[in-house]
């Protein structure tokens, strides 16, 4: 008998676990809820102006390169890659910004001027972040999370006292200039925590910043996902839209046998879920969940978003393909949102221009403007919010930069709370999955394999290894890898 998958899902987790199915000779369906591919990644676009609705940050580019290779193809025969110079541009306050370079020695330069002795500092830092990353890159996070045991090596051991110290904790012990402080703190925030309560480990996220840099695929994020859907289709994948799954059917034996998509029933008997975990399991009669809604309502997860995709009739000035807004209190916009979920009284919040180096964004002499606002999952979601917080945001942007830009505005769209349960089904309407705290890492994590249903499977940012474009790539693989394991 032949042997067959269905995915459900297509973002870059369900993708890339199509791919490495399909090479192992699985009959592989993938069915997507969505009128179009990519899940969280798709596409908008408006009146000549191109919009990344999800991930918008290109960075790791060897996790994609090892990804491809695997099929002996390149990112380069999918899209075409450009190194970001600045990488990005953090503001603090009226006309205070810094830009990062694209370039290591002048990031040294750039810390020795704000803090005099800091570079050595920050030199010893990234070479702890590098050897991290090359031990988690490289190994730790390809492992299934199956067992605690999968942590332990040479090097971890060597380490382990980084698992129980924290990012913050690590930065400040000798760098005290604030916003040097809010720059090495700030790429934690794509693992979904607070950098109290990451582990210093995690600092290899600082390596993958200063170290491998900030990339932009030419036409946008999608292109990664059209890239990884040629390939999957050359594979022999097949792809149905507009296909939602309403339940997932399982006979006597506690083993998959069909789902229920659009009203029909398909029969099936292997079916891994790259849809979110905790929806995927309301999809199953109650006997069959591994997880409470205690359990879920206990673990951390990182923030919701407010989004806005906004179209400008003048090209911006005086800010950066990637620009961050740090000029509030960074420790108070955490608290409304891990510890006291409200809206933020005072957002940072991150803007993104990719018609700035990117001319298929936008129009000749318009600019294609990406806004977004970190919020807790959950809490309220209104019309009148949204508004309110557009215009909250917009005056700062033009306060900060010195400029008028809201008499410019063509068009706006907003994405948030509620478009994340509507479009994803993400529990609380999270944005990025479940947080990679100390004790949601690893095993600890949603196990990839079910518990209670033989041949079920789970991929994405609620399970290992965690939230982000490159761990949901590497997702794929390790839950490929365990069901050829257990169908074996």
């Amino acid at each position: 008998m032949s042997k067959s998958v269905h995915i459900i899902g297509s973002g870059f987790s369900a993708l890339a676990a199509s791919c490495y199915l399909a090479k192992q000779g699985y009959k592989v369906q993938v069915l997507e809820k969505n009128d179009t591919l990519g899940g969280r990644a798709r596409q908008y676009k408006k009146d000549g102006f191109t919009f990344d609705l999800g991930p918008s940050w290109y960075w790791m580019p060897d996790v994609f390169e090892r990804f491809f290779a695997d099929f002996g193809k390149k990112p380069s025969d999918y899209y075409t890659l450009d190194k970001l110079s600045p990488g990005y541009e953090v503001y603090f306050g009226k006309n205070d910004s810094i830009t990062i370079s694209d370039r290591l020695e002048e990031i040294y330069d750039l810390f020795e001027k704000e803090e005099k002795g800091s570079s050595k500092h920050l030199k010893s830092f990234l070479d702890s972040a590098k050897a991290n990353y090359d031990t988690a890159i490289k190994d730790l996070v390809y492992k299934p999370g199956v067992s605690p045991l999968e942590l332990v090596n040479t090097t971890t051991i060597a380490r382990v006292t980084q698992f129980f110290s924290t990012i913050r904790k690590q930065v400040r012990k000798n760098i005290k200039n604030k916003k040097l402080i809010q720059i090495l703190e700030f790429p934690v925030l794509f693992l979904g925590a607070k950098p109290s309560n990451t582990p210093a480990f995690y600092n290899f996220m600082n390596y993958a910043d200063f170290g491998l840099g900030t990339w932009h695929p030419r036409g946008g994020m999608y292109k990664v996902i059209e890239g990884m859907v040629t390939l999957a289709k050359s594979l022999g994948v097949h792809f149905e839209v507009n296909a939602n799954v309403e339940k997932i059917l399982v006979d006597d034996q506690k083993k998959v046998k069909g789902l229920l998509v659009n009203g029909k029933q398909i029969d099936t008997n292997l079916v891994l879920s790259g849809a979110d975990y905790h929806h995927t399991e309301t999809l199953l009669d109650s006997n069959f969940k591994q997880y409470s809604e205690s359990y879920w309502s206990k673990k951390t997860f990182a923030p919701s978003s407010l989004l806005f995709y906004v179209g400008f009739d003048k090209k911006i000035e005086r800010a950066s393909h990637h620009t961050l807004f740090f000029d509030s209190d960074f420790d108070a916009h955490a608290e409304e949102i891990y510890d006291n979920p409200k809206w933020p009284t005072n957002p940072l919040f991150y803007a993104n221009f990719t018609s700035m180096t990117d001319t298929t964004s936008a129009p000749e002499g318009k600019e294609a403007g990406f806004f977004l606002i970190p919020l807790a999952p959950g809490i309220e979601d209104t019309e009148e919010l949204r508004e309110k917080y557009f215009h909250k945001i917009l005056d700062r942007f033009e306060q900060l930069t010195n400029q008028e830009i809201k008499k410019y505005v063509l068009f706006s769209r907003s994405f948030c709370v509620k478009d994340f349960e509507k479009e994803y089904n993400s529990y609380k309407g999270n944005a990025y999955g479940m947080a990679n705290t100390l004790l949601q890492t690893a095993f600890l994590r949603p196990k990839i394999k079910s518990s209670k249903v033989k041949n079920l499977y789970f991929t994405g940012q609620l399970t290992v290894p965690g939230p982000g474009v490159p761990p949901a790539l590497i997702s794929g693989k390790i839950a490929t890898d365990l069901i050829i394991k257990n169908q074996k």
